[in-house]
């Protein structure tokens, strides 16, 4: 087994003079620290910063997110994607006020029983806001110790975590060195031990560790499986006017994005014909019809392929649909980035 324990003080030393400047580093409180990870997943940090800055802006403490409209909350979150993130943070701060006096615990145990948080982001929290040993093994880091040791294990099968947090639990340095060399692991391989193309093994602090290097085999590691291709979908979006007023409707409280505001729409690529069909059985009639567009969305593993209409509609009505202006659409309704090619015609 590869000793990792000479990384950490060139890994330290790299960081404390490159790490970049990020808003939730200023300031690593736990609140701070839990939202900026939560939001990361799946998300760029470029990305996140504006989100982050403009939530906490609204949501200062983890008392206002545990008491935040619904609405208001998909609204800050809207852009973001996987939305249960959301939701999630919210139910976990409610379970925070009412058991923890609105503090997240220290302990990892206790972080990974809340809603959302898992061995990754209990490990975050601990190390970065409490200088707790404590392993975060994403991605990054999954990727830098395969290289380090050369290791051959599938880095999606879930052994290859645990090996990879047992690894590292066992040379964690303590205090404000642990949430350093979280942070540190994971921006190398951000920076320098790059998923895609070649890593940058002549900038490393740590390449004299690393087996892959020696060896020249950077290219055959991490081992990944083949990723399962995404079922294709296909929808008739619909923006129905009637007047300067637009129907919207929810999605339903389960599955993909559950609860949001959405505009109208069927299964499948539909006809003129068939769209009028379908307004008539649910008492709406049109003045005109016409395609407004294609769009197309990639999920994890779904991709929507879209066809619009926009529909000039007699009267508003029809069961489930609330008639707003565009004003009001943008201002009120969490509308998910799917539907954005749809919500720009507005």
């Amino acid at each position: 087994m590869t000793d990792l324990k000479p990384i950490i003080e060139p890994l330290l030393l790299w960081y404390r003079a490159n790490r970049k400047e990020m808003p939730w580093r200023l300031d690593p409180t736990p609140y701070h620290v839990w939202l900026s990870e939560i939001m990361l997943q799946q998300t760029r940090i470029e990305a996140a910063i504006p989100y982050y800055e403009r939530f906490l802006a609204e949501l200062p403490t983890v008392e206002d997110l545990a008491a935040v409209p619904d609405d208001k909350l998909m609204k800050l979150w809207e852009g973001l994607g996987y939305y249960s993130r959301a939701r999630n943070l919210k139910k976990a701060a409610q379970a925070i006020v009412s058991d923890y006096g609105g503090v997240l615990p220290s302990d990892a145990e206790k972080l990974r029983k809340l809603p959302g948080i898992g061995e990754y982001t209990a490990g975050a929290i601990a190390s970065i806001a409490y200088g707790k040993p404590e392993p975060a093994v994403d991605g990054n880091v999954l990727r830098v110790l395969a290289r380090l040791c050369a290791d051959s294990t599938d880095i999606l099968l879930p052994q290859a975590k645990k090996n990879a947090a047992a690894l590292l639990s066992e040379i964690y340095p303590t205090g404000s060195d642990a949430g350093a060399f979280t942070q540190a692991l994971m921006e190398l391989g951000e920076v320098i031990c790059i998923p895609n193309g070649e890593p940058k093994c002549e900038l490393c602090p740590i390449r004299a560790c690393c087996r892959a290097f020696a060896e020249q085999a950077t290219d055959r590691y991490p081992v990944r499986s083949p990723k399962k291709g995404r079922r294709m979908e296909k929808l008739t979006v619909l923006l129905l006017r009637s007047g300067d007023a637009y129907a919207v409707c929810r999605r339903e409280k389960t599955g993909l994005l559950a609860g949001m505001w959405q505009f109208p729409n069927l299964p499948g690529h539909v006809s003129a014909e068939e769209v009028i069909c379908y307004l008539k059985s649910i008492g709406l009639f049109s003045d005109s019809i016409r395609p407004c567009g294609d769009a197309k969305h990639v999920f994890t593993h779904v991709e929507w392929e879209m066809h619009g209409y926009l529909v000039e509609c007699e009267q508003s009505g029809g069961d489930g649909f609330s008639w707003k202006t565009a004003e009001a659409i943008r201002h009120d309704c969490a509308i998910p980035t799917a539907f954005r090619f749809y919500e720009n015609l507005l």
